[in-house]
């Protein structure tokens, strides 16, 4: 398919910069295929949510890795920036680096915020777009911590863009139940909740599931290819495990629905379901790209923020509900003032019919 046609215009005041307060009080669009556009509240999931469906909320942590420092020749020194975006191993990370072309392979850097001792590492490797390999002293649980003590949230460009980063941004950008370290941006639709809703969900019978999917920066990514066929899709780091997806197979065997937290848990779920045409316990990368034609296996309803033009996750939500719905609904939200993006209004999709079974 053609990249322009999942274009859309979008007043620049509708970007939201900061999450609403308390965060689960922003707006939810509700879209079922065919319906009129219901406009709610998050904490509306409490009656769109029954007794017997399945949560599932991806339960990484956003580690601060915009980290700033100085490349060392010598006596030579140049200011240097870099967002990691994907761990190779416990020493070795991949980043954009900024400005890349002051790098060469095995340049010495010294990482940090001047508080501290300098996180020191070198450049193992470069590409053509930006992109460098890290190979840092420290590894590891060790490393992360550091990165922790040395590094910036990595907001996304278009919020960094207009703003700098805050010392709010630290718990704004995690969702309250983050737990496995290694993602350098949010899931950004599972910011919506407190620990409040998440047991008055429990309460009512909702089951809550967590799966690891540690969301890469190429998430940010602009799409350089005219049309889909071309894309390269960045790849992510996910776990699903044996007893998560028993528990989420014994549900649905009652009838319940599981309902996707974020494009990062459907992703996740719709890869481990990609091969038998079922849910399978899953670890590894993955690179999977969902656009329109895709046949869904798991995920029954989506919980999203609302995306970017020509987005690969304007591309998933439109594979989801249909193109021309999202685009509607989209329009509606415009017209309506939602705000959009990682700190904006969220929206709960309902499953097209026909997108359902085994890929076309």
């Amino acid at each position: 398919m053609r990249v322009s046609e999942f274009d859309f215009d979008l007043p620049e005041n509708l970007i939201a910069l900061h999450p609403a307060e308390p965060r689960d009080s922003a707006r939810l669009l509700v879209v079922r295929p065919g319906a009129p556009f219901d406009d709610r509240h998050v904490p509306d999931l409490l009656t769109l949510l029954q007794p017997g469906d399945v949560l599932v909320v991806n339960d990484t942590r956003v580690l601060p890795a915009e980290l700033k420092g100085v490349r060392v020749r010598g006596e030579l020194r140049a200011n240097v920036s870099f967002n990691l975006h994907k761990r190779d191993d416990a020493h070795t990370w991949r980043a954009f680096a900024r400005p890349a072309k002051k790098l060469n392979i095995l340049d010495e850097l010294e990482l940090g915020n001047g508080e501290a001792q300098p996180l020191r590492a070198r450049v193992a490797g470069k590409g053509d777009t930006g992109e460098v390999t890290l190979e840092f002293e420290l590894g590891g649980a060790e490393l992360d911590e550091a990165i922790k003590s040395h590094g910036a949230m990595p907001l996304p460009p278009y919020i960094g863009a207009k703003r700098g980063i805050e010392e709010r941004d630290k718990v704004d950008y995690q969702t309250v139940y983050a737990a496995e370290d290694g993602a350098v941006a949010a899931p950004t639709a599972g910011l919506h909740f407190t620990e409040t809703l998440l047991q008055r969900l429990s309460d009512h019978g909702v089951t809550i599931e967590r799966v690891t999917l540690h969301v890469g920066a190429g998430t940010f990514l602009p799409m350089k290819a005219e049309d889909t066929d071309d894309h390269v899709m960045h790849a992510e780091w996910g776990e699903i495990d044996q007893a998560t997806v028993e528990r989420i197979h014994a549900k649905r065997a009652l009838g319940g629905r599981v309902v996707a937290v974020g494009t990062t848990s459907l992703r996740l779920l719709e890869t481990a379901s990609r091969a038998t045409g079922t849910l399978r316990p899953f670890r590894g990368d993955t690179d999977i790209f969902i656009t329109p034609g895709f046949r869904f296996r798991t995920v029954d309803l989506l919980m999203t923020n609302f995306h970017l033009p020509k987005s690969t996750l304007f591309m998933l939500v439109s594979a989801f509900a249909g193109l021309e719905t999202m685009k509607a609904a989209y329009a509606h939200a415009i017209a309506n003032g939602y705000r959009f993006y990682s700190y904006g209004d969220s929206s709960l999709l309902f499953r097209a019919e026909g997108v359902s079974g085994d890929e076309a």
